[in-house]
């Protein structure tokens, strides 16, 4: 299976296509949380149509709904193994640690993820 990678603004609208189930070009517009021009939206869509992330669906007014072809799942599971590569000689063990050491992570982060390894050996 191929990893699937996405760049910034490819997330931004793919989160909305996800938490709508479909969207079209200015839906997204409406919906994203900074100002961008319906060229980049709709250059993004048609990139990600390009990649099989979404599929052109039937049209509402004037403007194509995009479905989404992949789940956030597929793309976190693609982008996670890349990141380990990439900066953690594809170690998960180091990433998940320096997830573990970072500032930011809290008690309750902590604790999910115990739950979580419970889970993985009980497998």
């Amino acid at each position: 299976m191929n990893r699937i990678q996405l760049t910034k603004c490819e997330a931004e609208v793919m989160a909305i296509v996800w938490r709508e189930g479909q969207a079209t070009v200015p839906q997204v517009l409406a919906a994203i949380d900074r100002d961008l021009a319906y060229t980049t939206v709709m250059t993004t869509m048609n990139i990600l149509e390009e990649k099989k992330i979404v599929r052109r669906g039937e049209k509402v007014g004037r403007a194509f709904s995009y479905l989404p072809l992949v789940s956030r799942e597929e793309v976190r599971h693609g982008m996670v193994q890349e990141l380990a590569e990439q900066l953690f000689g594809g170690s998960v063990r180091s990433l998940v640690l320096s997830l573990v050491n970072s500032e930011k992570i809290t008690a309750e982060d902590l604790s999910a993820m115990a739950e979580a390894a419970d889970e993985l050996e009980k497998s």
